[in-house]
């Protein structure tokens, strides 16, 4: 079981939140970015730097992802590749990718993506605060939870 998080864009409290239960459960968690990343140095947490490119950390993360790993990461392309591979995917904000609501997730996304590409304007992400940031811990402990049973630990 391993931690993946797609480290470019994720907000700095979840980013910390990862650090602390990859050192209080001995889980490894990797960093991936394109840039250079602040992470504090732990045996657990490691971070891996990947070329500039648009897809480059998400082909990296997909790539390295193992069924029973986690990633992190707003992306809900690389989230639909990694899903049903059997990796748990969460957002930054709490909300955890399923087979069930994958193919959802990714039809608006496009939707969206379309939309303005045509010039349509659409709103931005919500402000990310308290409430994301324990809906997040929230969902990351119940899916760690679940797994450690799974594994029988």
């Amino acid at each position: 079981m391993r931690i993946w998080v797609d480290a470019d864009a994720c907000p700095a409290p979840i980013k910390e939140l990862i650090v602390r239960t990859a050192r209080r459960l001995r889980i490894p968690a990797v960093f991936v970015a394109n840039k250079f990343i602040s992470i504090p140095d732990s045996a657990c947490v490691s971070t891996v730097r990947v070329e500039l490119g648009p897809e480059i950390v998400d082909e990296y993360i997909a790539k390295h992802a193992e069924p029973g790993d986690f990633t992190i990461t707003q992306d809900i392309p690389l989230a639909s590749v990694l899903v049903p591979k059997g990796v748990t995917v969460i957002d930054p904000r709490g909300e955890l990718y399923t087979e069930e609501n994958i193919r959802e997730r990714l039809s608006i996304r496009n939707f969206m993506q379309d939309l303005r590409e045509a010039g349509g304007i659409t709103p931005g992400p919500r402000q990310f605060g308290q409430k994301e940031k324990q809906r997040f811990s929230d969902t990351l402990d119940r899916e760690i939870t679940k797994r450690f049973k799974l594994q029988g630990n």
